[in-house]
């Protein structure tokens, strides 16, 4: 295991090493993607600045030929080994891994898409080995100070129906800094974290149950259109955003 780390750090230095020394500093996955590499994995980024941000480049989505390649990966759930129920504070920065679960952090998202317009996929699994998609061809978090509101619109279905639309134009909401707009603590009611309302059609940061639990209805990673269901936890959740030339 730690020679198996070792490698992976050394890789990842010379990734690091290679594109500081040629001075390429890509903005996203899409810059990526047009240089050359299609290959899906692991890349550094720089959507604020100098400072490298590693992210999972998702580079052969399905779907028409246009939607595919140069996604970034901005959220990802796939086995609960990460605690998603977090505060503000690293909401904010990001958390997790990129070779498993990870949230890429609301001031990245924000340096991502204020000035360069976006289009969001979401991707879902459920444990019975059924899959889906939902695309917007619009997407945007605001700044902090605006409470890092949620822009989205223009839904496609790729067969999981459309949970995110209700979430347009809410600002982002944790146990430690409620922005909702129930008027209860949407986070503590159903122990996730996103820009809910009242509370929620969409939970992406719930907490990873195995399927369908009936005795915690609605605290699960929650898709609610997906079988119109809000006791529905998905074995996989996705969300990945690509630049719109």
């Amino acid at each position: 295991m730690k020679q198996t780390m070792k490698v992976f750090v050394a890789v990842l230095l010379s990734v690091f090493t290679a594109s500081v020394v040629c001075g390429y500093r890509p903005f996203d996955c899409s810059e990526l993607y047009k240089s050359g590499r299609t290959a899906s994995g692991i890349y550094s980024i720089y959507p604020a600045g100098d400072v490298p941000v590693w992210v999972h480049c998702d580079m052969i989505s399905d779907g028409k030929d246009e939607d595919k390649g140069g996604w970034t990966v901005i959220q990802r759930r796939m086995d609960g080994s990460i605690n998603f129920y977090q505060p503000w504070k690293e909401y904010k920065k990001g958390f997790g891994t990129t070779e498993s679960e990870y949230w890429l952090g609301l001031e990245n998202m924000y340096h991502l898409t204020r000035n360069r317009k976006y289009m969001l996929r979401v991707d879902l699994e459920d444990f019975e080995g059924r899959k889906g998609f939902a695309q917007y061809s619009s997407f945007s978090v605001g700044p902090e100070a605006d409470g890092y509101k949620l822009q989205v619109s223009g839904f496609k279905d790729g067969g999981a129906g459309d949970s995110l639309t209700g979430h347009n134009n809410q600002k982002f909401s944790t146990f430690d800094k409620d922005q909702d707009a129930s008027g209860n603590n949407c986070t503590k009611q159903f122990v996730g974290v996103y820009q809910y309302k009242f509370c929620y059609t969409a939970n992406p940061n719930g907490v990873y149950l195995r399927g369908e639990d009936n005795t915690h209805i609605g605290i699960g990673v929650v898709w609610s259109t997906w079988k119109n269901s809000f006791s529905v936890s998905m074995k996989s959740f996705n969300m990945k955003i690509k630049h719109m030339s």
